[in-house]
């Protein structure tokens, strides 16, 4: 069965961009910029919705630095908005429910898939129980005036266990984790 990895990058509180920042806060660097190059995921299909659909082909038509690879990768936007054909190479369109779009890939097809950014789709899909890995990359960042999307508003309570981490450029940490959903707070032992 194929595997779902949720993919984020965030500032170290919790938000998925900030007003007037540019893309990765400024502070991409040449070894993240490279192992985005090579991500072991780059066989994979990449999930988003219309919003990081719009963001992202704008990044790649106008060249920023690491969405060269992402433009090459097969890509499935899920939107009952946007309309085919769609203008970013390798792109797809599902204008159905993602949840049941998803399951029916995990349960037929065999490539990996991943998502970027699409922050209520990753939501809804570790809510339903499809989401395998969980990684989030934090930019050495705190965007508390301007910090706009915060990415676990709305989460359910969730167990991580670590599977990976590694630094980028002396700041960047990748964390990678295995999710499990929890029906109350780990360790609650019923005390107040």
């Amino acid at each position: 069965m194929p595997e779902l990895l949720i993919d984020f990058i965030t500032s170290l509180d919790g938000y998925a961009s900030g007003e007037g920042w540019p893309g990765w806060w400024g502070l991409e660097g040449p070894e993240y910029l490279a192992w985005l190059g090579n991500a072991p995921e780059g066989d994979c299909t990449v999930l988003m919705g219309a919003t990081t659909y719009r963001l992202m082909s704008g990044f790649s038509a106008a060249g920023e630095p690491g969405t060269g690879p992402l433009a090459e990768m097969p890509k499935i936007v899920f939107s009952k908005t946007l309309r085919e054909p769609l203008a970013w190479a390798n792109t797809q369109l599902i204008p159905r429910d993602a949840v049941e779009a998803v399951r029916e890939m995990k349960a037929v097809e065999s490539k990996s898939m991943r998502t970027i950014g699409s922050l209520a789709l990753c939501r809804s899909l570790l809510k339903a129980g499809l989401v395998d890995r969980f990684r989030v990359v934090v930019f050495p960042v705190i965007t508390g005036r301007t910090g706009r999307e915060r990415i676990y508003d709305g989460y359910p309570d969730v167990g991580l266990e670590m599977t990976d981490s590694r630094t980028f450029d002396g700041r960047i940490q990748l964390l990678e984790y295995i999710p499990t959903i929890l029906s109350q707070p780990s360790g609650n032992s019923g005390h107040p």
